[in-house]
């Protein structure tokens, strides 16, 4: 360990940076305590673990695993690193001095360790893959080395080293970035190809004879499919993410068997971490887009009604249960005097945040709440022509809008929703099929009202196709029919207790199997005397 106390904590400041909002500002330290190493709980929010217990205090052992109070945090394995080994290479010279043969070899082992340093201790890529770039500087004997990595159809530069460590400018590569391009699609072998026969020629590629460079090693990094733990595969040739490019003006690069091999491995470790960081950056925008969705439900949900008429003349009862995802149902009941309510249910077409959106578009619309037939076909000729001057036919939504008088008149337009259902006291059901198309699909659609007479105890029961459509884990659906049968034999239950019975039917049914679609139900009831 470079120095002690080594601090660890989400304050830019500590020796080791947790990026996790969670960890504590200052959260650990580790120190040396009679040629112990110990680390130390400073008073964190989560605490430490080490082994999956528990510390305030204790003494590290080679293998520790190191956790921040949490079982997702980011972990650290202790290690010591041998100390005849790390004098030995300490004592070996830079790579470009001149050194025995038999010192190649350790020279070369101290540049891969290198690597697996920078692969348990940093949390950047740049600096892992910078380190394999010196690596391969080392084991080759090359003078400069670039990293290269496809953006689009092009090789943009992620690190370019010289053989002394340090970092180069960019356009430090002169040679094109076309012809190594060439090169790596013309190339006959997974992890080598052939440069020396592209830069050859008249034109601008002949450019690369005017670097007199006397050695270029180029090595493919491909992309690799990680399965089981410590397995690596390869797959096809054609399927590059970059590669690691080597030159030097002074000499042949050292290219024996034994330094292939390590070229090789390190192209499968550079290409790995690649593939590791394509797969976490895949992970964080799903659980971004996760995040987003989940406050989007969670907006959605506010915007239903919180309370609903339990008692008079008018009683109602309703849910919207959110799918996995971001749907476009919605409910609501508004009262518009003293002597009327209204009630809608809106479903818009397919999934996501615009449905959402398009979905509460169309609540702040019905707030009207248009009393007279007259008034409610022309809000949906209206609302009709907004969303189709807005999403051109792209977004439309099926809606039934209801206004129930005391005098027991029920005024209602049916936008192509799923039939409600008038059940009667008595036991009888009618469905209310569709009186115009779907608002937001043609302009030319029109939408007829129409009236029904209620009896006290009669109910209108009001739901998406999230209902009827709901699986079990059969692939069986809910289905009207059964809808059908159920509201008759419950004819004569209160709306509350109608909606109660229909959602834990629907919960029996599909046994906890998630849903594609929302539910939402809706019962009103008229009772302009106790029954």
């Amino acid at each position: 360990m470079a120095k002690t106390p080594f601090t660890i904590g989400r304050q830019a400041d500590n020796d080791l940076v947790l990026r996790d909002t969670r960890a504590s500002r200052r959260h650990a330290r580790i120190v040396e305590d009679d040629g112990a190493y110990v680390i130390e709980d400073l008073a964190s929010k989560h605490g430490v673990t080490v082994n999956g217990e528990p510390v305030v205090r204790r003494v590290l052992r080679p293998g520790d695993v190191i956790r921040f109070g949490f079982e997702d945090s980011d972990e650290l394995t202790f290690a010591i690193e041998t100390p005849e080994l790390g004098r030995l290479l300490e004592t070996l010279p830079a790579s470009g001095a001149a050194v025995p043969a038999a010192a190649q070899n350790l020279i070369k082992l101290r540049a891969v360790l290198e690597v697996a340093r920078a692969l348990q201790s940093s949390l950047s890529i740049d600096d892992v893959l910078a380190a394999v770039v010196d690596a391969a500087l080392t084991i080759t004997g090359s003078e400069r080395g670039f990293l290269l990595l496809k953006e689009g159809e092009e090789l943009g530069i992620r690190v370019a080293r010289d053989a002394g460590g340090m970092s180069l400018p960019k356009d430090a590569l002169q040679v094109p970035t076309r012809l190594i391009h060439r090169a790596l699609h013309e190339r006959r072998e997974l992890l080598s190809m052939n440069f020396d026969s592209l830069a050859v020629g008249q034109g601008p590629d002949a450019s690369v004879a005017n670097l007199e460079l006397r050695s270029v090693v180029t090595v493919p990094l491909v992309r690799v499919r990680t399965s089981d733990p410590g397995e690596t595969m390869t797959t096809s040739l054609n399927e590059t993410v970059g590669l690691i490019y080597l030159d030097s003006r002074r000499g042949a690069a050292d290219l024996s068997s034994g330094n292939r091999e390590l070229l090789q491995s390190l192209a499968i470790e550079a290409s790995t971490i690649l593939e590791n960081a394509r797969l976490l950056e895949q992970e964080r925008a799903r659980q971004a887009l996760e995040e987003e969705l989940r406050i989007a439900r969670l907006i959605q949900q506010s915007l239903l009604p919180d309370r609903l008429p339990t008692s008079g003349w008018f009683r109602a009862a309703g849910s919207s249960i959110a799918s996995r995802q971001v749907g476009g149902d919605y409910f609501d009941v508004i009262q518009i005097g003293p002597e009327a309510f209204s009630a809608v249910v809106a479903d818009v077409s397919g999934k996501g945040v615009s449905s959402a959106l398009l979905a509460a578009l169309l609540q702040g619309a019905a707030l009207r709440s248009a009393r007279a037939p007259a008034e409610i076909e022309e809000m949906f000729t209206q609302l009709n022509r907004f969303l189709l001057e807005r999403t051109q036919g792209e977004k439309y939504a099926t809606l039934f809008y209801a206004v129930i008088g005391a005098n027991g008149d029920l005024d209602w337009v049916n936008a192509a929703h799923c039939p409600p259902i008038l059940v009667r006291r008595t036991g009888g059901v009618e469905l209310l099929e569709a009186t115009g198309l779907p608002v937001g699909l043609l302009e030319s659609a029109a939408y007829e009202v129409r009236r029904e007479r209620l009896e006290p105890g009669d109910k209108l029961v009001v739901y998406t196709d999230g209902l009827t459509e709901a699986r079990n884990a059969h692939g069986q659906f809910f289905e009207t029919a059964r809808l059908l049968r159920l509201l008759r034999q419950q004819a004569q239950a209160s709306c509350a207790a109608l909606h109660a019975l229909l959602l834990e039917e629907l919960g029996a049914f599909t046994g906890g199997a998630p849903q594609d679609d929302d539910v939402t139900l809706l019962v009103v009831e008229y009772r302009p005397e106790e029954l």
